[in-house]
């Protein structure tokens, strides 16, 4: 079984984030990198999985810049056996359409059974690139699985909507997302941080994948940000003072709001 986990490495949730004016994209410097928490669940399931099944090979595999590459050896120092880092100028600012093009090229070129994410990033927050990712390469896909049970040629779970819970199941190869009800991720030890370092290590550019961005994006609408504005400052509120009418200054406030 070769499972590939996709990782992504986003702005500390408990920084600041900002956006840099100049391009509209998330200012990645100015904020600790770390790896999605949901992504490192994602890989925690893969880890579990190969736990208890000695032959399992388990990849991590991400899109982005050199600073990708401390994410993908915490992956490593946590369990992985291998890791993948797509590295190319022409990626940058990427939307949903180029990232799940460039992925799933990424892991036709590896190979696997099963490809393992998280539901969606905190820093993006679009919840849509696994499913665009089985869409190209022609896979069943699960999405937002609240439980994973992986067996030799299939993976089932379950999965909440407004209606119930389903209880879902594909063949293998498939590719599924979970949501933040898997278990959390292990800590790297000390033998897993200094066996990282061996591990195998590839980075790929668009040529390495067989990728022509020209012909291979030709047909792949693309968002670009045009203008990016500061949030501005917030302002003093409206403080009612209670002299014995302030439910009415209250409702006359709120119906001035197009509140009430």
């Amino acid at each position: 079984m070769k499972i590939v986990v996709l990782v992504k490495q986003v702005p500390d949730t408990y920084g600041e984030r900002t956006l840099d004016p100049a391009t509209g994209w998330i200012d990645r410097a100015g904020s600790d990198a770390v790896i999605d928490e949901i992504d490192e669940r994602a890989l925690e399931v893969a880890l579990s999985y190969k736990d208890s099944h000695k032959g399992t090979e388990v990849v991590v595999l991400s899109m982005g810049s050199k600073a990708v590459t401390v994410g993908l050896r915490k992956g490593l120092a946590m369990g992985a056996d291998s890791a993948v880092h797509v590295l190319d100028a022409a990626l940058e600012g990427a939307d949903v359409g180029w990232t799940a093009a460039a992925i799933a090229a990424a892991l036709t070129s590896t190979g696997f059974d099963l490809v393992i994410a998280g539901n969606e990033s905190t820093d993006g927050g679009g919840g849509v690139v696994p499913a665009m990712v089985a869409e190209r390469l022609g896979l069943a896909h699960m999405t937002f699985l609240e439980s994973v049970d992986i067996s030799a040629d299939q993976v089932a779970g379950e999965r909440t909507t407004g209606q119930g819970t389903l209880r879902v199941h594909a063949s293998l190869p498939a590719v599924i997302s979970i949501t933040e009800n898997l278990p959390e991720a292990r800590f790297p030890n000390f033998r897993g941080i200094m066996s990282a370092k061996k591990k195998p290590f590839r980075v790929a550019s668009l040529g390495d994948l067989g990728i022509d961005p020209a012909v291979a994006f030709a047909g792949v609408g693309r968002s670009v940000v045009l203008q990016a504005t500061k949030r501005p400052a917030r302002t003093a509120g409206t403080k009612i003072v209670d002299e014995g009418n302030a439910g009415v200054k209250l409702a006359d406030f709120l119906v001035a709001g197009h509140l009430i």
